[in-house]
């Protein structure tokens, strides 16, 4: 693999930041990750592991304590919106606005023209299968709906990466389901790069060419699982051996870790309460 096969590159990443008390937490230790152009990576661990944190800085939008971070070859030192789009659990849609609206607001702030913005806004409203409610208002559609359309929007801008943070958290699981299959098909379709934020399992593996398994904090990786499945996967995939076998496999990291730091939270508490009751 030569330096233009890879997309990001995080190298000896540390984040350290100080509580409203003035206690020193460290979330990330010294992470190295290479993500490759048009692979998709699950990053996955307990909560408070520091997963969305790495997105942040993968991304531009938060500044690492130490290490460094490059996209495409370059090093970063930004947000580089043109390079890099963003999907948050949280829609952010513009309730005011119509969908197709919604969609061209990004390549509105760009400055792009407002008929080219039109038609970028209108072919990915039709490759997330929403064209039927160009008109309509996010208060008229589902939240998997809505959820779409975030992705249509980040998708309009053309980024070559796209970071995605839990994106699929506030839905039921009947739910996420398809629009994990949805998201498949969809992505394979545009190319992308993705690095992907989650805490279920069977999205990490359907999805996923590598799933980054992160230790309790202070974050690190813990192991890097393949699928080797090739993509876009069908939904019989998840009834597979190979998939039950990587997502056990996965079960049983996640496990040791999050039993980890629950114990150490529980520790934490009573220390804190030890203390308290002292003064």
């Amino acid at each position: 693999m030569t330096m233009t096969d890879i997309a990001l590159c995080a190298t000896n990443v540390s984040m350290l930041y100080e509580t409203q008390r003035g206690r020193q937490v460290t979330a990330l230790e010294t992470v190295s990750l290479e993500v490759r152009r048009g692979e998709f990576v699950s990053l996955i661990g307990p909560s408070g592991c520091g997963k969305s944190t790495l997105l942040y800085i993968l991304g531009g939008l938060r500044g690492q304590t130490s290490g460094e971070v490059a996209l495409l070859g370059q090093r970063m030192t930004g947000p580089v919106p043109t390079k890099v789009g963003f999907v948050f659990q949280d829609y952010t849609l513009f309730p005011w606005r119509t969908i197709l609206a919604n969609i061209e607001v990004g390549l509105e702030f760009r400055g792009v023209g407002k008929r080219e913005r039109r038609e970028r806004a209108e072919a990915n409203l039709d490759l997330v299968g929403l064209s039927a409610f160009a008109q309509a208002y996010p208060g008229e559609l589902s939240g998997g709906m809505q959820q779409r359309v975030a992705i249509a929007r980040a998708l309009a801008m053309d980024p070559e990466i796209l970071l995605m943070d839990e994106p699929f958290g506030a839905l039921d699981e009947q739910t996420r389901t398809v629009l994990g299959e949805e998201l498949a098909r969809i992505l394979e379709q545009a190319g992308k790069t993705i690095v992907f934020v989650t805490h279920s399992l069977t999205e990490a593996v359907f999805l996923s060419d590598r799933v980054v398994v992160m230790s309790g904090r202070p974050g690190r990786i813990k192991e890097i699982l393949t699928v080797d499945e090739p993509r876009p996967r069908k939904p019989g995939f998840a009834m597979s051996a190979e998939f039950t076998d990587t997502r056990n496999r996965l079960f049983d990291l996640l496990h040791d870790e999050m039993r980890a730091a629950t114990l150490a939270e529980l520790g934490a508490g009573r220390q804190n309460g030890g203390r308290r009751g002292e003064a």
